[in-house]
């Protein structure tokens, strides 16, 4: 139910298809006796629009997400396994195309090429199924295992889950996979502003991991009061990081992690 919820109520909630629906009711009002009430409504819709698109909101958003971690230390030695999270691969366009397709955060297939040559023994884990509301056949891992292949990871040192469908089931079917042992060192690579959900979401699973962010969206606290000239980018931003903060919510809500934004742990 929760997954189905996400995928419906989740997305209709996120700030350009709220946006659209807004205009949309806006445009039926005023062919009503509503008209007024649909006049102000369309107002405010553009106005916020404006803000998503071209204000620094989507940087004020994302900021405490994406500092809440910071860069690994490799300084505390090698680690026994490094996880990788899907949402690199565009399932459907891979399917289509019968070639992976990484549309958006191909940090997180780069980052665990130049981490497998750093430290040859160490597992590398790729997890992440379909996302799709109706399933199909394809699989993200089965799509993303090229690639890392392709970029110097041996076929041998890779384990693969490909059955989740959320972040979730990244952890607990992980966790069930590779079977960490106690005093096991992983890592775990996923976009840094998705980190603080993730890292709750494997505490919370048995399953202690250490941050390895990529995929930023911004430079830092220079950003923070920044303004853009190009919506796609402002709208792109506001809409991850709302949807981020969602996630982080109904997680929490959930009882799926035990802090509503983790943070690195307490030594």
């Amino acid at each position: 139910m929760f997954f189905v919820l996400s995928k419906t109520l989740g997305a209709a909630v996120l700030p350009l298809n709220l946006l659209v629906e807004l205009g949309i009711i806006s445009i039926v009002l005023m062919a009503t006796r509503f008209i007024g009430f649909g006049r102000k409504l369309a107002v405010v819709t553009l106005i916020l629009l404006a803000l998503a698109a071209f204000s620094p909101l989507g940087n004020l958003l994302l900021y405490p997400l994406e500092s809440r971690f910071p860069p690994w230390d490799p300084s505390r030695g090698a680690p026994d396994g490094i996880i990788v999270l899907g949402g690199s691969v565009d399932t459907d366009l891979s399917a289509a195309h019968h070639t992976p397709v990484v549309p958006h955060a191909a940090d997180r297939l780069l980052a665990p090429a130049e981490l497998a040559r750093r430290y040859p023994n160490a597992r590398i884990v790729f997890t992440g199924g379909s996302a799709n509301l109706i399933s199909t056949d394809a699989r993200e891992a089965d799509y993303s295992v090229p690639v890392l292949e392709s970029i110097g990871i041996p076929k041998e040192r890779l384990f693969v889950e490909r059955d989740s469908r959320n972040t979730y089931e990244n952890a607990i079917f992980t966790k069930r996979l590779v079977t960490p042992k106690p005093g096991e060192r992983w890592l775990l690579i996923t976009s840094a502003y998705h980190m603080p959900r993730s890292i709750g979401i494997f505490r919370k699973a048995g399953f202690d991991v250490e941050a390895y962010p990529v995929d930023w969206r911004m430079g830092g606290r220079d950003d923070l009061l920044s303004f853009t000239n190009m919506s796609a980018d402002g709208l792109g931003r506001t809409d991850v990081a709302v949807r981020e903060w969602i996630g982080l919510l109904a997680y929490r809500l959930m009882g799926r992690t035990s802090e509503l934004l983790p943070g690195p742990a307490k030594d």
